[in-house]
């Protein structure tokens, strides 16, 4: 019998192990569903709620500037207080933003509802930390957690398609409280999937949250997006906006300045600052901008009516749906692909940069090129090849940059500095697709076309000093070993 000791309790811990992936991968459908179903509708989100399509940008920024918050805050108190019950708390919490957005009857109202969804942002972080502490006496924990990722990855993607496939056949057919409604009875769901499926266990950590710097990093940030509504109400000549503006700058230095001197910072600036990091961090932001401030432009211009503006693609919701399909399909096959890609050129850093530029030549191509689905589709394709590989390549370089204790802090922040640059894009994209410079009932609700040009042109722009960027890093930052099989995931 002693020759059989160990195996029961080995086989018990996988299919233990198993069966919270199980429960995870149906939060991650969710967060899928969240992230794929609006995105074929948002025009016709936009005649409910009576507001340009440009006001849409708004929603998005408000979401991420949320997001980008939550990521710090609800991380640190999963490691004092347990993943599960953060998992729980940012569960609840989009739920109560995805019902408020079924029934909100007005701009604000919506606007509120988006922000507070944007709480599922954590919800991959916490759902790696809970693989990673169940595995941890596993003898494989690292292989296991990689694993377990990229099983996660693997059911968001599938779910973003789905989730953009079921709007874009139900928008025509069903009224549009209760197609809004759809997402928040699935994330509910999830909330007592996770009650019930995962196993509660105490917090890691000592300490305490520090909410100091989390309210100057809130202030800093809420006081930019008052000054790009200002631009967004008065115009690009707004001195009222520029002023706000230049009070976050001055906001920000206080907070950065505090947050050096703090033991336990919300943010680690001493690390985002290091040589090593920055040029990574500075990717990473830049990233956001077409990655997530670039995606309500590209649906809008898509749905467009060419022959009633002179521009646009004529796609109904369910082509949409299609569109937004084979987009992320190229995205896991960047990220997939990631290991050859790296082989071949010849190193890591050597990849990121080819990844920013094919992002900059995708969107680069929108100038001369939109006038046709195939373009778009050709367009889409070669910054979805890119955007896939940084997606999956810049936590792990970015945890190459930084020492191993702090592997953890270093790639949340890609996460962070990513959110932010996107919040920031798509408040200064709402405005290049404004055509007047109010937000009253009678202002044109039509984007004009050179809005959209400029946004192609900033995407394109931003990738291109993305590179520029990672050429400045030291030549130790990269690891030239290939990545892991499975790339580490982000939210």
């Amino acid at each position: 019998m002693s020759t059989h000791t160990g195996s029961p309790t080995s086989h018990t811990a996988a299919r233990g192990l198993a069966t919270i992936v199980g429960f995870l991968v149906l939060v991650e459908f969710a967060s899928g569903i969240l992230q794929g179903y609006y995105t074929p509708i948002y025009p016709q989100i936009a005649e409910h709620l009576s507001i340009s399509e440009g006001d849409i940008n708004w929603f998005e920024a408000a979401q991420l500037i949320v997001s980008a918050l939550c990521i710090p805050l609800l991380a640190r108190l999963g490691d004092l207080v347990g993943h599960k019950r953060v998992l729980l708390i940012s569960t609840a919490v989009t739920a109560l933003g995805s019902w408020w957005l079924a029934f909100a009857p007005t701009f604000t109202t919506f606007l509120i509802g988006w922000a507070i969804q944007g709480a599922y942002v954590v919800w991959l972080p916490l759902e790696i930390a809970i693989i990673h502490r169940r595995t941890r006496d596993s003898g494989r924990q690292e292989l296991l957690t990689r694993r377990g990722a990229g099983i996660l990855v693997g059911s968001l993607e599938l779910a973003v398609i789905i989730g953009a496939v079921a709007s874009g056949l139900l928008v025509e057919t069903m009224d549009m409280n209760l197609l809004l409604a759809l997402p928040a009875v699935v994330v509910t769901a999830v909330f007592f999937v996770i009650l019930a499926g995962i196993e509660q266990v105490p917090g890691d950590d000592t300490g305490g949250i520090d909410w100091a710097g989390l309210a100057l990093v809130t202030a800093s940030l809420g006081v930019l997006m008052g000054g790009l509504v200002w631009l967004r109400l008065d115009g690009a000549g707004s001195l009222r906006g520029w002023s706000t503006i230049l009070l976050a700058c001055a906001v920000f230095v206080v907070f950065w300045r505090f947050e050096q001197r703090h033991p336990e910072p919300i943010v680690d600036v001493r690390l985002l600052s290091s040589p090593a990091q920055w040029p990574v961090q500075v990717t990473a932001f830049l990233f956001g901008i077409p990655v997530l401030g670039g995606q309500i432009p590209l649906s809008t211009y898509a749905q467009a009516d060419p022959a009633e503006r002179g521009y646009g693609l004529g796609a109904d919701p369910a082509f949409m749906s299609t569109l937004i399909g084979l987009y992320v399909v190229t995205l896991a096959i960047g990220a997939f692909t990631l290991p050859l890609t790296t082989r071949l050129l010849g190193g890591v850093r050597r990849a990121l940069v080819v990844a920013c530029a094919l992002v900059g030549v995708g969107y680069l191509l929108w100038l001369p090129f939109h006038d046709h689905t195939w373009q778009a589709l050709i367009n889409m394709a070669v910054a979805g090849l890119g955007s896939g590989a940084l997606v999956a390549a810049l936590p792990a370089a970015a945890a190459a940059a930084a020492p191993p204790e702090r592997t953890g802090i270093a790639t949340g922040m890609t996460n962070g500095t990513k959110t932010v640059g996107g919040a920031i894009a798509s408040a200064i994209f709402a405005i290049a697709l404004t055509a007047t410079g109010s937000l009253d009932a009678t202002a044109e609700k039509v984007a004009p076309l050179s809005g959209y040009l400029t946004v192609w042109a900033v995407c394109a722009g931003a990738a291109f000093l993305a590179a520029l960027a990672l050429m400045a890093a030291p030549r130790h930052t990269f690891s030239d070993a290939a990545p892991p099989e499975v790339p580490e995931p982000v939210a």
